[in-house]
């Protein structure tokens, strides 16, 4: 019993420290507008090549499965492509909302 509840425990600790959503990273909602363009914010953008769209398990999410107005963080490259894209759970679209407000 011991046993598995440490790995649950060390399972958990993993899990978690894959969610880290960089503190630059600004805050939208998006929707798949065609192809590799997304629209945040109302503003359509070119998706990066190679971005990566991750829902809340961070798993990779591919641009045309997006739930339309979804809220995420996403950072942009030097090019002002749209590079990491993280959707938010329910608690944390809360947060940023508040953080807005």
């Amino acid at each position: 019993l011991f046993t598995l509840l440490t790995i649950c425990l060390v399972a958990w600790a993993a899990h978690a420290q894959l969610r880290a959503i960089p503190g630059e990273a600004k805050g939208g909602d998006i929707r798949h507008v065609q192809d590799m363009i997304v629209a945040i914010n109302g503003v359509e953008v070119r998706l990066a090549p190679g971005a990566q769209i991750r829902d809340q398990a961070n798993r990779l999410v591919l641009p045309s499965a997006l739930p339309a107005g979804v809220q995420v963080k996403y950072l942009l490259d030097h090019e002002g492509l749209v590079r990491r894209v993280w959707i938010l759970s329910p608690e944390e679209a809360t947060k940023l909302k508040a953080v807005k407000d």
